[in-house]
């Protein structure tokens, strides 16, 4: 029925330059992968030191703070996917919430209309912070070694200067204007300067030294309550924003039961909502088991249009089904359903594509990349953990808290400001993704974590907004479909589409002529990607030693460390 190409073929898919890495480094003890490299030695550290998984994820994540602005963070959220050397699931909830004064129609005009600069832009798109209490609950669960030494790595680089890599120093370039026009008239701020930032360039933060100091000695308090919620509540009431003491007093991160599913004999341990990735996901495996991916070959036509069909029905469903389920019904177990999802793509056709337009949510009795950031975690014990944290767009809302040295997130944009106008992402939203006080929005982010036969398999996730849950879904695929080596399956190019707008997004590297040429007799728009995701991806190899995958394909700073 389907097209297998050859060999040859194939293997040129995998090119993006002549210097494509094809073998991985092996780590005996534990291994740390993220997106900046100071931040993956900071983990190792932790992890020879004596601590576990956990330990090196909080860690980690106060050192993204400094080194990766962008994305790291102390003022924005996120989700972690937990196994235990013992074979435990778990999966901690730290993404933000509206603040009590949140209502529906606050991004609205006078006519109704949509104004976006309000809900991504500026001290009204900011949600309630939920890092700092996350990473502590994270440590009074699973925490092995004191929290002071968790937090010393990231206070040392804030003091001491992180040197910018070229990746850094030109995305603070690129972003230079937006950061000078919501943070005019303060007395300091270290992201701006008055020439543009090179390699090599020195940034101090001794700001946000001192706000890390205060979580050190004083953990949740030290940043919810006293000076540094002080400095928030300053920032809020000084320029509009509606954050209240009584919102960061109350913010609570959530423990939540993963979602756990079986793709191909493997089990899969995923995010569930208020993150849509989870569910997504599932949905997403069962229908490339259902329509028999591993038959197909990778990047023909046949396997790029199967997917896409797939993306385009479960993201229809993520619009008009998903949100926070502490505030509204979620019917997460009928929309992973293998009945509900076999009637969901039995419409799929191999020989025409469905016009988005015609694929509405099913009956249930903007490309953007790296705006989030995604680490990956594994330890001598056999600890894993899988964490994507963000501040939603670059450097979120482009506030930085004067006095405090760190960005204010724009969560609030991941509301659906109006049922049916997509945010930032292209992501389009329905009345279960309303805006409500005190409710978390709905989210891309899709840490994951896979076993085969009770051992673990892989751990892994990627930023990349609306991009998450297929860059995901298809380093899964690759792994377990196509029989790819582990850093074979992060190199080789992706490619995205979600419903609306009615487009495909591909990586560069992905389609021959002839491919291309098929896809558009089958109707789909292509648009090309000079990248899609960042996978931050660990495997294992048969005897138990793990394999740290970066991307750096696609990200120079992501690092693998390990011992």
């Amino acid at each position: 029925m389907f097209k297998i190409l050859s060999s040859l073929s194939l293997a040129l898919l995998f090119v993006f330059s002549c210097n494509v890495p094809t073998k991985s480094k092996t780590y005996q003890n534990g291994v740390v992968i993220t997106a900046h490299y100071l931040a993956s030695d900071v983990g190792n550290q932790i992890l020879k030191d004596g601590g576990n998984a956990f330990d090196a994820a909080i860690a980690v994540q106060f050192a993204l703070a400094v080194a990766y602005p962008r994305a790291g963070n102390v003022a924005g959220g996120g989700f972690a996917v937990i196994r235990t050397a013992k074979g435990d699931y778990n999966s901690l909830d730290f993404r933000e919430t509206a603040p009590k004064a949140a209502f529906e129609q606050m991004y609205l005009d006078e006519n109704g209309e949509v104004n976006p600069d309000l809900s991504q832009k500026g001290h009204l798109a900011v949600g309630v912070p939920g890092t700092v209490d996350g990473m502590v609950k994270l440590h009074q669960k699973y925490g092995k070694i004191d929290w002071k030494a968790l937090l010393a790595p990231a206070i040392k680089m804030a003091r001491n200067g992180v040197a910018l890599s070229w990746l850094e120093a030109n995305k603070l370039n690129d972003y230079r204007e937006q950061i000078k026009n919501q943070n005019r008239g303060k007395d300091t701020n270290p992201y701006v300067r008055e020439n543009l930032f090179i390699e090599g360039d020195t940034l101090h933060n001794i700001a946000l030294a001192r706000v890390l100091l205060r979580i050190k000695e004083n953990g949740r308090n030290g940043f919810y309550e006293g000076e540094t919620a002080n400095l928030i509540l300053t920032e809020m009431e000084k320029n509009g924003g509606i954050i209240t003491a009584e919102d960061l007093q109350d913010y609570q991160s959530i423990w939540r039961k993963p979602l756990i599913g079986e793709y191909r004999e493997h089990k899969i341990i995923s995010m569930p909502p208020p993150s849509s990735g989870g569910v997504a996901l599932l949905q997403l495996l069962s229908g490339a088991e259902q329509y028999k991916m591993n038959e197909l070959a990778f990047g023909s036509y046949e396997h790029i249009h199967l997917m896409v069909e797939l993306e385009r029905r479960v993201y229809a469903d993520r619009a008009t089904w998903l949100g926070d389920p502490d505030c509204c019904k979620v019917p997460t177990s009928d929309l992973i359903d293998n009945e509900y999802l076999k009637d969901r793509f039995s419409d799929i056709s191999m020989t025409a594509k469905t016009n988005s337009q015609d694929v509405k949510a099913g009956c249930v009795e903007v490309i953007e990349s790296f705006e989030t950031t995604h680490f990956s975690i594994a330890d001598s014990e056999g600890n894993a953990i899988a964490v994507t944290t963000t501040l939603n767009g670059n450097y979120g809302s482009k506030v930085v808290v004067e006095g405090g040295g760190f960005f204010l997130n724009n969560e609030m944009d991941d509301f659906s400001s109006k049922p049916g106008f997509p945010n930032q992402f292209g992501l389009v939203g329905g009345e279960a993704n309303a805006i409500e006080p005190g409710k978390r929005m709905l989210s891309s982010m899709t840490p994951t974590i896979v076993e085969k036969n009770g051992n673990l398999f892989m751990v892994l996730g990627s930023p990349g907004g609306s991009t998450i849950i297929t860059s995901v879904f298809q380093n899964i695929v690759n792994a377990i479909d196509f029989k790819m080596q582990p850093q074979e399956a992060v190199d080789a190019p992706r490619f995205h589409s979600q419903w609306l707008p009615d487009e495909v997004y591909v990586e560069k590297a992905l389609l021959s002529k002839e491919v291309f040429e098929k896809l558009n007799l089958l109707g789909h728009q292509i648009k090309k990607q000079s990248k899609i995701g960042m996978m931050a991806n660990i495997s294992t190899t048969t005897n138990g030693t793990y394999i740290g995958v970066p991307d750096t394909l696609r990200h120079a700073d992501s690092k693998a460390a390990g011992y």
